[in-house]
């Protein structure tokens, strides 16, 4: 199963799902309205990597950040 992280301000513990292509991320998150959410406007690495095709094939041993804009300074 790939391993989602949440990073930032998203504050949630990582979890495993099963997919096989990053489109359905939003499937698997449709039910929890704050990572929904973020899943609009955040940048997506699959194993330290951005990536910007959601029709990327993802294994079972990926890891998948989420990486949410941010402000600085």
């Amino acid at each position: 199963m790939a391993r989602i992280e949440f990073l930032g301000p998203i504050n949630k513990a990582p979890v495993e799902i099963d997919i096989t292509h990053l489109s359905e991320l939003k499937t698997c998150f449709k039910d929890d309205p704050e990572v929904r959410e973020w899943l609009k406007n955040s940048a997506i690495a699959v194993n330290d990597q951005l990536v910007s095709n959601l029709n990327l094939s993802v294994d079972k041993n990926d890891k998948i950040s989420l990486l949410p804009p941010v402000c600085g300074g």
